[in-house]
């Protein structure tokens, strides 16, 4: 916690006589990274000790909810559906690994989204932080692993719930929350970097506006084939649909060349995220 301790004021100066910015830029990684993420990290556990608790808690309960409304209740209805590789399997079982992905999105997305744009707009937190020593590649990795430990904690609890329903068949199904971390990192590293771009409360509204679409329809409740061809093309491109697939191939234990595909895909957009994340820090606040 030294580094944010430091003077907030970009033309201060550290013992050596150069201001901190002007070491920043001198040190080994450049002005990017200063290998201080801990700081950030340690930062942020502190303020959601003391504020952001019941928030956490109340978006781990929103997709329990859904399980036991739609996968028992709709599921005694419905009854089995043909799940991964064919086998059938409860209406509840098919529903639950999809719900998990939509768990690890929606935590990592209120990290990455709300929580960042009232530190960055109104709090004005990054600022701080990078007329300190560190760079927009600690502020970015910080913010992106507080997100995963919220989708972390999320995939845990709900794992366990899904466990007392009897919802797990398979010792494989253990692989399901370091996946949902996978699928949270995806996440979290676009929401922020798309969060900075975001000036006023009604731009922060397109975010819900395009959750709910990837909720509804990328395959979280019914099938993909029940949609015409020109609308599975479009859902396939969606992150969230990877998700669900991965996750619902892990817990019955079936894999197939796809579920390489579907880890890859969270790759590239982890890659691509964070790149875009720092980028937006260095151009908004290293000028």
């Amino acid at each position: 916690m030294s580094t944010l301790a430091e003077s907030h004021n970009p033309g201060s100066h550290n013992p050596g006589g150069h201001s901190v910015t002007e070491a920043a830029r001198n040190r080994r990684f450049g002005p990017m990274y200063s290998r201080n993420v801990k700081a950030v990290i340690a930062r942020g556990l502190m303020a959601t000790k003391s504020s952001n608790w019941m928030v956490m808690l109340s978006g781990f309960f929103e997709p329990v909810l859904y399980l036991i409304s739609m996968g028992v209740g709709l599921g005694a209805i419905v009854g089995a559906v043909q799940g991964p590789g064919g086998q059938e399997i409860s209406y509840a079982a098919y529903i639950a690994p999809a719900l998990l992905a939509v768990s690890a999105m929606n935590g990592a997305v209120y990290d990455s989204t709300w929580n960042v744009f009232f530190k960055m707009n109104f709090a004005k937190l990054y600022q701080g932080m990078l007329y300190t020593s560190l760079g927009p590649l600690d502020v970015a990795m910080g913010e992106i692993f507080l997100a995963l430990l919220r989708g972390l904690l999320y995939a845990t609890g709900f794992t366990a719930v899904m466990g007392l329903m009897g919802l797990i068949t398979t010792p494989w199904a253990i692989l399901m929350i370091p996946a949902s971390v996978l699928i949270a990192f995806g996440f979290a590293s676009f929401g922020m970097g798309i969060t900075s771009f975001m000036k006023t409360f009604q731009q922060m509204d397109w975010i819900n506006f395009v959750m709910l679409p990837m909720f509804l329809f990328s395959a979280t409740f019914y099938p993909l084939s029940v949609y015409p061809q020109y609308i599975q093309w479009l859902i396939q491109a969606m992150p969230l649909w990877h998700g669900v697939e991965l996750l619902r191939q892990i817990s019955v234990g079936i894999f197939s060349p796809a579920t390489a595909i579907h880890v890859g895909y969270y790759l590239v957009m982890i890659v691509l995220g964070v790149m875009l994340t720092a980028g937006r820090l260095r151009k908004l606040f290293l000028k």
